[in-house]
């Protein structure tokens, strides 16, 4: 048994983790026959996904699937702004190093593949997952809760890269640009940047696998940026820049969009750019993947089954409660702790009475942050965290 396991979970439990796709070795062919091969992954995939907006396709994973570890791969969450770039328009794809470094670079896929080889698992989630429960509403894709997915990635370090350049005096933040555009001229380029620090860090991949097969059209391929520990609006898919320069980029995507206040405030404020700031670690939540909200349970018996993950740490505790909050038990942490990775949990309750019962989920990591009962509203409908809810009726045997 694998350290994500415990001999208490279901038989059911054992099948869908093993479904979920076990890492394996796999060696790419030469790009286009690589892109291709995905594309066509993409278009006969069966597709159990939620759709949120049809164009361009953000689609959404149904919280049933969150009963395994790793998401596999034809179920985890897509979203993008203007869909994926056509495959034709990789067929000489190269990523380029520019800006503040001591040496620019255009590395072929070939050439990546010659740093050290990395694989880490780690949640990426939507900044906008949970936007539908934030009360007034805010204008954006209507995500619920399945706007998240666990997986493994294979790639190869930035950091290995961006030294390899030689990083200059000023080099303080890393623009990323990806292939995909917009339809009109007038809309503009989805650039992201990161702090230089963040884009150093050991963890932070450009990935070309995921769960051990070579990464689909749809979820970025063939070079996507994995920022473990930060919401996915950094994890540009289809990349081919990173510039490299003194400030922040700009841009409406990052001086205007994936921004949050400062400090909580009243629906409707108007804030200045200097009261708030870009989107980037994820707080502590947890969902709970079983029952389904709105099931009946028979036999006075409930075995809630989730997951649970945060951004900079490690998950040490969820509690379920069934009073509305009033009392909290702990669930059971199933496996060891990865790092950037989600837990799985589970907590059996007796003798419930009859009737529709509510049950709440919390969820704790390892600097003590707890997840609130609501999230402070904000107009960008980002990082919702509130506690999960459920309604389940139970009928008697």
């Amino acid at each position: 048994m694998d350290g994500h396991g415990s001999g208490e979970i279901s038989r059911r439990w054992f099948l869908v983790r093993a479904a979920s796709g076990a890492v394996i070795a796999l060696t790419a062919a030469d790009l286009w026959s690589f892109v291709c091969t995905a594309t066509a992954d993409d278009q006969t995939r069966d597709q159990p996904l939620i759709t949120r907006v049809e164009r361009p396709q953000d689609l959404e994973t149904p919280v049933s699937a969150f009963m395994s570890w790793l998401t596999p791969n034809d179920r985890f969450f897509i979203r993008s702004h203007f869909g994926p770039p056509k495959a034709e328009s990789l067929k000489d794809w190269h990523l380029h190093v520019q800006g503040n470094v001591i040496q620019r670079l255009t590395l072929s896929l070939a050439d990546l593949k010659q740093f050290e080889e990395i694989t880490l698992t780690a949640v990426i989630q939507c900044s906008g997952n949970g936007r539908a429960f934030f009360h007034p509403k805010v204008p954006g894709a209507q995500w619920e809760r399945g706007a998240v997915g666990n997986a493994t990635w294979t790639g190869v370090r930035l950091a290995d890269v961006l030294n390899r350049a030689g990083l200059g005096t000023a080099a303080h933040h890393v623009h990323m640009l990806g292939a995909d555009r917009p339809l009109l001229p007038t809309v503009p380029l989805f650039i992201r940047s990161i702090p230089v620090e963040k884009a150093l860090h050991p963890a932070t991949l450009l990935a070309y696998r995921m769960n051990g097969a070579p990464l689909s059209l749809l979820h970025g391929a063939p070079l996507r940026l994995i920022v473990p520990g930060w919401a996915g609006d950094a994890c540009v898919k289809w990349l081919t820049h990173l510039n490299v320069q003194e400030l922040e980029a700009e841009g409406y995507f990052m001086k205007n969009a994936y921004r949050m206040p400062r400090s909580p405030i009243t629906p409707g404020t108007q804030l200045k750019p200097s009261e708030t700031r870009p989107v980037e670690e994820m707080p502590v939540k947890s969902i709970i993947a079983r029952p389904e909200n709105g099931a009946s349970v028979t036999g006075g018996e409930v075995l809630i089954q989730g997951i649970a993950w945060t951004g900079d740490g490690e998950m040490v505790r969820v509690d379920v409660s069934m009073d509305n909050g009033r009392t909290w038990r702990e669930a059971e942490l199933i496996g060891k702790p990865t790092p950037y990775a989600w837990r799985l949990w589970q907590y059996l309750r007796q003798g419930v009475q009859p009737g529709t019962q509510r049950v709440l989920s919390r969820a704790t990591d390892s600097h003590g942050h707890v997840q609130p009962m609501t999230t402070p509203w904000n107009p960008g409908g980002f990082l919702w965290n509130g506690v999960d809810r459920i309604d389940v009726t139970v009928t008697a045997s």
